[in-house]
């Protein structure tokens, strides 16, 4: 017999006509399981051990333990200064962006690694710099102390600016791909209609980049929301003064309270992926748009 054409819905030996797959062979069912393997090791079954271990004496001791003055107060702390945190860096961070692709100045490639840098540098190391910038016995701490009576250590204030420069590159590398795909030719037709750069930038720049402006926003939020290391360094752990949820938490592991630091841990893990699924839908709006 004659071999048909595909026209009559028969195919060749190693044809694959658009949208038809195979079944998975072997190896590509085992790359799966590797990889749903590791992942249920890595976050699934740690995420089921703290909640085992938060809940296991029901809800009352729950609200009990997330309900204490000190465990109130360090989650109030952390949200506020991750708040504040985000939206300073938020502006700042789209900001630089914008200077980063639309202006050329000398060292503007040193300028352009060194926002990656707090991804690289332990965040201890950013504590220890700020102590040696911001501390009593420094110039800066002592003027800022005296001349204007603010407290950066061991207070909010340093607590904040450790966050953001922890947090400094998320809204920027968010922004700046978006900016590097933005068509020239918008901003050129806006710009000879007479508009200024400041409409330019409101009516057709930011409504491009605005998806991007908030998942960096959010991440960047997510991400302080858990620092430890550059906290404990420059705000140490005071109660109900500079004490942040996650240095609770250490706290609460040291005097061997594991229902406390369990709970206080939900509540945070609870927060960051309410954050994680706003970044998911605000990128699965963006590619649906695309």
């Amino acid at each position: 017999m004659a071999e048909q054409s595909p026209a009559y819905g028969l195919f060749k030996v190693g044809d694959s006509p658009a949208g038809y797959s195979r079944a998975p062979s072997l190896g590509a069912w085992g790359l799966r399981l590797m990889a749903i393997s590791y992942l249920t090791i890595l976050i699934v079954i740690p995420l089921v051990v703290i909640h085992v271990q938060g809940l296991r004496f029901g809800l009352d001791t729950f609200w009990q333990s997330i309900s204490r003055p000190e465990a109130v107060s360090a989650l109030t702390l952390s949200l506020t200064t991750s708040l504040m945190m985000a939206a300073i860096n938020t502006v700042m961070g789209t900001l630089t962006a914008y200077v980063l692709v639309h202006y050329k100045f000398p060292g503007k490639a040193l300028f352009n690694t060194l926002v990656d840098l707090p991804f690289a540098i332990p965040t201890v190391v950013i504590g220890v710099m700020l102590v040696l910038l911001y501390g009593p016995q420094t110039i800066v701490g002592k003027f800022l102390q005296q001349e204007f009576n603010i407290r950066i250590l061991f207070d909010t204030p340093g607590i904040v600016i450790a966050l953001l420069l922890v947090g400094y590159p998320f809204v920027i590398r968010t922004v700046q791909p978006l900016l590097l795909q933005l068509d020239s030719n918008q901003t050129d037709v806006a710009q000879t209609m007479g508009a200024s750069s400041w409409t330019t930038f409101r009516r057709v720049i930011f409504p491009t980049i605005r998806p991007a402006v908030v998942t960096g926003a959010l991440l960047s939020f997510a991400r302080s929301l858990g620092e430890f290391g550059s906290i404990i360094v420059v705000a140490g752990n005071i109660p109900m003064r500079s004490q942040t949820a996650t240095v609770y938490v250490y706290t609460q592991v040291e005097a061997g309270n594991m229902q406390a630091a369990s709970s206080i841990s939900i509540v945070l893990l609870l927060i960051a992926f309410i954050a994680t699924i706003g970044i998911d839908l605000l990128n699965w709006r963006r590619h649906a748009r695309n």
